[in-house]
Parts: structure tokens; sequence; C-alpha cells
């Protein structure tokens, strides 16, 4: 399932609770995520295979692709849509080869265009800036400039994804700058009613309002 990459892109938080983990999702796709990533820091191999097993047959039943958080072989052993990669996850050129092109690739380049441009040439399908506020998932992360999106935007051919402290209220910034896309954990899955908080983040991209 490889479509383009636009709108809210939902990334999971670190809950080992399966079925409390499976209710937040739901409700993320139901306000209209277009794109899920499994990314738990936390869990051991055991659980993370029997949590992305759960999450597939959801995202499947909703036409959602299932993007893996650093793990190619997690993501080649379950046949997710695809893979996203971060400093030190491994040479791009071969998860490319191993994922093959039917496959999402995704890349995070924080601050660095010049990352981006090599992503891009390696076969990324989107690339990820950020972090763009503060992060309570990255405190340490480095920031990057609005400015880079509309430099992005200009330079490069694939979707431009923003990530890190991304809110309700200064996402609209980054949109304006360029973001084809917005990912979020901690103001959607850390939200009173996820649901509503995805349609709100949906509603940000008119197109993707279901």
């Amino acid at each position: 399932m490889k479509r383009g990459v636009s709108g809210l892109y939902a990334i999971t938080p670190d809950i080992d609770d399966t079925p409390g983990l499976l209710a937040r999702v739901e409700a993320a796709l139901d306000g209209g995520a277009c794109l899920l990533q499994y990314r738990n820091k936390t869990a051991g191999a055991a659980l993370r295979l029997t949590q992305v097993r759960a999450l597939l047959a959801l995202c499947r039943e909703r036409r959602v692709p299932l993007i893996i958080n650093d793990h190619l072989d997690l993501a080649l052993a379950l046949d997710a849509d695809g893979l996203h990669l971060g400093s030190g996850d491994g040479p791009l050129p071969d998860a490319r080869a191993k994922l093959g092109e039917h496959r999402i690739l995704g890349v995070s380049c924080y601050d660095r265009m010049e990352s981006a441009l090599d992503a891009e040439r390696a076969g990324a399908d989107y690339v990820a800036f950020g972090s763009f506020f503060p992060s309570g998932v990255k405190p340490a992360a480095v920031q990057a400039p609005l400015a880079l999106l509309r430099a992005a935007k200009s330079r490069l051919s694939v979707p431009v994804v923003a990530i890190g402290g991304i809110t309700l209220d200064n996402a609209p910034q980054l949109i304006a700058a360029g973001a084809d896309s917005v990912a979020v954990i901690s103001a959607l899955f850390g939200a009173p009613d996820v649901r509503a908080a995805a349609r709100r983040f949906s509603a940000l991209f008119p197109a993707r309002t279901p």
C-alpha cells in the first residue's frame, strides 16, 4: 500500500498495554490520521511483534499504511507498509533494496538539508525535519528552523514531514511554511479525546478531513 504522504501522521507512544494502544490508534484513525508509525523504544521483541501484528490488522482494515520505526527485519517479517529510519539506523540504499519499491521509506533529516537531498537521491519516499519545537519525547533534539521547510519545498520533490513538539496551536505555521504532513505523538495520543484531537489536526488539511 504505497501512497503519497500528507495530512496527519500519527506516531505511537511507548505503551505496553496492547489493547489500550489499539483503542487509541483506532480513535486516531477514526479522526482522520492518514499514516501510522509504530515506534516503541522500550518494548522487547516479543511485545513489538504482538503490537505490530495487531496494528497491521487494524490499519489494513482502515486502508491506512503502517510504517515501522527502525526495525527493518520486523517490517519485512510482517509485510508492513514501510519503514522509517533515523540517524544510525542503517544504510538507506540497503533498506530501499530490501523493502522493494512498493513499500514506503521515510528518513529523519533533523535540521540538515543535505541529508534530505541525499535521502531523496537514495530512494526515500519522504523526509522528516525537526524538532521544530521543544519535545517531551526527544528533549535534547536539535531545533530546526521554519525556513528549512520553505527551502525543502523548493529543493525537494518528495513530501516533507514536520516533527517535534507539534500541537494544534503551532501546526498551522508548519503547514504554511510547506510541511505536507505533521507527525504527532503527545498532542494526539495524550489528548483526553484522541479522536477529537485527530479530527482537529486533520482539519488543517482540508482534503484529509473525514
